[in-house]
């Protein structure tokens, strides 16, 4: 353990390098969040699309996702530039994501579902090129059990921050236009991320150098697929971030509901948003402080059951009872602030496994699988909630009987509380912990330390003339 701190210690980043490195989290969750949140009720009510339509179109537009992220997961393995083998790829994603936000944020003229549905493809490739070269960057910057933890949880708290960000625009949207503040806020949203975009790359990219690592070999798609039937870890990271995508898919995309038809908060909604976020920031320390006591897996189980037991407190509250509902919130800002930078962090330790199994440096193809689950489980949640919402008749801001309000709760609690007991039991015994993660970097740097001293020793029998001193030249 001497040994491993020691190693901490050495690995350590600086505070400037964390900081340039997340900046661009924060366009991403700004662009992430109204995604699921906003954009899917301003497009069925405001633009009149339906809620059955506006679930399934984007569905589908996450789904498009799972060709999307391999590819370019594999492609961001692949190509090495003079900048490295991220940072031109972020910077290529940033033209996309601007075009595509301005179309999906600021719609004008008529909108229908092959209008949306276009511009939501274009932007999720330009989203996932983004996401998954910057996943891979951070997994790169130190190979380090624990200080991965604090590269990942870096990124998390600016992904909350811009959370927080593009959750206060609808309160000045409320302020300045209480007659119509949905549709401005919406386009407060996208001119936020237009914004932040080129701002925040630009800092990362020419703040932060690439870590130099092994060139990738090509990894055929057959063998890719292979992945998911001989790695144990890896099998399990995707099947508990799919699962929790669903229930972070639906108990986002119906909170809008839930708060102002179900618990009749009013204005206090994006409030509770805020709070949760803000929760979800200041446990980051502390989770991190415990995954070092205990590791990273056991602590996303432990928060996973820590959601568990508070997500049916929301039943509880009573109509209008904001203090309440805001304690609540903040208790489930707890497994919010935990969950996902550990996801990240655990998924670089099983990149590193893989490297030591197969020789093979995939880290881009490994992270693009790990937001690919999540986007599926994004899209099947959205899917079907909208779709259950639909069937027991539920109406957006309309006058829903007691029996269809106790639906939309039990949409938004049980599927999520059965998920988070799922979450727990799967990832307890999770084979990959620091004595593992020490010994695989251990292999690692010995087969660098080998490929480096055959490099230096071929280069030397290629300058220096092995004939004999005074040997006449042929």
């Amino acid at each position: 353990m001497a040994e491993a701190a020691s190693r901490e210690r050495s690995d350590a980043l600086k505070n400037f390098t964390l900081f340039s490195y997340s900046l661009p989290a924060i366009p991403i969750s700004a662009l992430g969040l109204p995604l699921v949140v906003h954009l899917p009720p301003f497009y069925a009510k405001e633009m009149g699309l339906g809620l059955a339509l506006v679930g399934f179109l984007f569905m589908i537009a996450r789904f498009w996702d799972v060709f999307t992220d391999p590819v370019l997961g594999i492609l961001s393995d692949k190509f090495e530039t003079r900048w490295g083998r991220r940072r031109h790829w972020i910077v290529l994603s940033v033209p996309i994501l601007m075009l595509s936000a301005y179309m999906i944020f600021l719609p004008s003229g008529e909108v229908n579902g092959v209008y949306l549905m276009f511009w939501m493809f274009i932007l999720y490739v330009g989203w996932t090129l983004l996401t998954i070269s910057h996943l891979s960057w951070g997994a790169e910057l130190t190979p380090a059990y624990y200080e991965r933890s604090r590269v990942h949880g870096a990124r998390e708290i600016a992904l909350i921050l811009g959370m927080v960000f593009v959750l206060t625009l609808p309160v000045f949207a409320h302020l300045i236009f209480p007659e119509e503040s949905e549709p401005h806020a919406v386009t407060l949203m996208g001119l936020f991320i237009i914004i932040m975009l080129p701002l925040t790359v630009a800092v990362a990219v020419f703040g932060v150098k690439e870590r130099k690592t092994p060139p990738p070999q090509h990894v055929p798609w057959k063998q890719a697929v292979k992945l998911l039937a001989t790695s144990k870890p890896l099998q399990i990271i995707l099947a508990v971030d799919l699962i929790s995508g669903i229930s972070g898919g639906i108990v986002a995309s119906l909170f809008i509901f839930l708060a102002s038809d179900a618990l009749k908060l009013g204005s206090a909604s994006d409030a509770m948003l805020l709070v949760y976020f803000i929760s979800g920031v200041t446990f980051i320390p502390l989770i991190m402080v415990l995954s070092r006591k205990f590791g990273k897996h056991k602590s996303v189980a432990f928060s996973a059951l820590f959601s568990g037991a508070t997500l049916p407190l929301i039943l509880l509250i009573p109509e209008g009872n904001v203090p309440m509902a805001m304690a609540c919130w903040v208790a489930l800002g707890v497994n919010m602030g935990a969950g996902p930078f550990l996801f990240r962090s655990i998924m670089a330790d099983v990149a590193d496994h893989d490297a030591v199994q197969s020789g093979q440096q995939r880290t881009g193809l490994f992270y693009s699988l790990l937001t690919m689950t999540n986007k599926v489980g994004h899209a099947v949640a959205i899917g079907i909630a909208y779709a259950a919402l639909d069937l027991i008749g539920f109406q957006a801001g309309g006058d829903n009987s007691p029996e269809v309000i106790a639906g939309l709760k039990a949409v938004y609690v049980w599927p999520a509380f059965i998920i988070a007991l799922a979450c727990a039991y799967l990832i307890w015994r999770f084979p990959i912990d620091e004595t593992k993660q020490l010994e695989n970097r251990r292999i690692l740097e010995a087969r660098a330390l080998d490929v480096a001293e055959a490099a230096i020793g071929s280069r030397t029998a290629a300058t220096v003339d092995p004939r004999p001193t005074g040997a006449p030249a042929d």
